[in-house]
């Protein structure tokens, strides 16, 4: 006997929406039915236009065409951010998607140029990196290599909305049904307290089994019916608006995002096919929203499209990220700043990891408590993540980056900083996203030098390390004097098809 298929219900479109839509009709297909519901009443807050190498998963799971997918969201290629200003003023430093050099069995790369940096015979971490290279020279090629020492991994930056409007005509294609209406109220379950269906504002009602809640900041199933609760982490991300308008592109398109530090937060800048994304982030305890947006405009290096749009939010998660019959998605979840690009990664995460739980009939408890747990520790990883860059610090030129410094961080990234600074070892803990070369090119990047590094890195002689050092860097020079600029990779690539 076939059991009945189980009705899902995604509420809220835009990126997290349809993504959720796409992702979970492709992977179950007519095991579920699937609706999704949403008001053109309703904005989308459509900031998050930066992203990081996962999202080619989502692609290859979705069957889609690369070079289409890059056309219909007017996407670039990311191959880095370059932080400005993070350490101190007129100090940058790149975290790029690739590593430096190869690394030994049970001895990673940097452990070598640790020992080579204390002896005097090499200066700079990133010149053994391929990634660095190329965003240096502004160029992109995909390459074709056997060899992981040359794998350049990469990610976009695209038109959110677009990139929305790319997954809704995906999703359609595969059965899924759009249901346009504003939600008027939510019946539950007398005896469950599970959510049992939707009443829209013309008097129709969707019912269903699971609920995916898409609905942004408002939480509207997660939070306001089921009151799940936040757990509030300003106290450590203290940044609670944002301003963003979009300006004319610039004549050459940068493969990689620009963040920028100001006095109060730090400003945004992605490269577009047909504009530039551009932002400021900062806390609104340190300046006024009038003051934020006189910065970000003064700072800008191409004309205004538009007029800026103000956001406000809180840092933090959902206690309960799936609660009954409810899993929030996206912004009803949580909110970390797009410091490091994770919004629409978390999208990604948050549906991968329900698929793996994914009930047949019965919700079990177990998954619930197992499907929190994850997510839990992987908002926190990022967390910490962001914290590091504000905590590390050296900048005294404002009260606000003084108090940054003398913050009492979460314990699991005081430790992190401590085994670096003691040894030059990088810890890597479960569903955290970001590994070893990423920690290690922000705390490089914003000045903490390890005291010592693996006894393995003194199988080298001086001389061998010395030649070690320079094949490295040459070879990871290499491929880019090949390399087309990115803006002629770009044209090239997307005339395809």
């Amino acid at each position: 006997m076939q059991n009945k298929s189980l009705k899902v219900v995604v509420v809220g479109g835009g990126t997290s929406g349809w993504m959720s839509a796409a992702l979970l009709k492709k992977v179950l297909g007519d095991s579920i039915e699937l609706e999704l519901v949403e008001s053109e009443q309703i904005g989308i807050v459509g900031v998050g236009e930066a992203t990081i190498p996962p999202i080619q998963q989502v692609n290859q799971v979705l069957g889609i065409d690369e070079a289409e997918f890059m056309r219909e969201t007017k996407a670039t290629i990311k191959l880095a951010i370059k932080f400005e200003h993070w350490q101190n003023l007129n100090q940058d430093y790149f975290h790029t998607f690739g590593s430096a050099g190869k690394s030994l069995p049970f001895c990673h790369y940097h452990h070598l140029w640790v020992r080579a940096h204390q002896l005097g015979l090499d200066d700079n971490l990133w010149d053994h990196d391929l990634n660095y290279h190329a965003c240096v020279a502004e160029k992109f090629a995909k390459l074709q290599v056997k060899d992981p020492l040359f794998d350049m991994k990469y990610a976009y930056h695209f038109d959110s909305g677009l990139y929305g409007q790319f997954l809704r005509k995906v999703s359609e294609k595969m059965g899924v049904k759009r249901t346009e209406g504003f939600i008027e109220s939510i019946q539950l379950n007398p005896q469950t307290g599970h959510v049992e269906s939707l009443t829209l504002k013309d008097s129709s009602v969707v019912n269903g089994d699971l609920f995916i809640d898409c609905s942004g900041f408002k939480g509207l199933l997660i939070n306001q019916k089921l009151g799940s609760g936040f757990e509030d982490w300003s106290h450590w991300l203290p940044c609670d608006s944002a301003i963003a308008v979009p300006t004319e592109r610039f004549e050459k398109t940068l493969p990689y995002t620009r963040s920028i530090a100001r006095e109060f937060g730090w400003q945004w800048q992605i490269p577009l096919q047909h504009r530039n994304g551009n932002g400021l982030v900062y806390s609104s305890r340190y300046v006024s929203d009038e003051t934020a947006k006189e910065t970000l405009l003064s700072n800008l290096t191409t004309p205004t499209l538009a007029e800026p749009k103000l956001i406000k939010f809180k840092t933090g998660r959902a206690l309960k990220q799936w609660n009954k019959n409810v899993v929030a998605v996206g912004l009803a979840s949580g909110f970390l700043e797009p410091l490091e690009s994770t919004s629409i990664y978390l999208v990604q995460s948050a549906i991968v990891r329900l698929l793996k739980f994914f009930p047949q009939t019965e919700i079990s408890p177990a998954s619930v408590d197992e499907y929190n747990r994850q997510s839990k520790l992987e908002y926190e990883q990022i967390r910490d993540f962001i914290i590091l860059h504000y905590y590390v610090t050296q900048r005294t030129d404002s009260q606000f980056w003084l108090d940054m410094q003398k913050m009492q961080v979460p314990e699991r990234l005081a430790n992190k900083i401590k085994i670096f600074e003691a040894t030059g070892t990088i810890t890597h803990d479960e569903f955290d996203v970001f590994w070893e070369p990423s920690w290690l090119q922000v705390m490089l990047g914003q000045g903490i030098k390890p005291k010592a590094y693996h006894p393995l890195a003194n199988q080298f002689s001086e001389q061998q390390l010395t030649e070690l050092m320079r094949t490295m860097k040459q070879n990871k020079q290499a491929p880019v004097n090949n390399m087309p600029d990115h803006d002629n990779f770009l044209a090239m690539y997307l005339s395809k098809g």
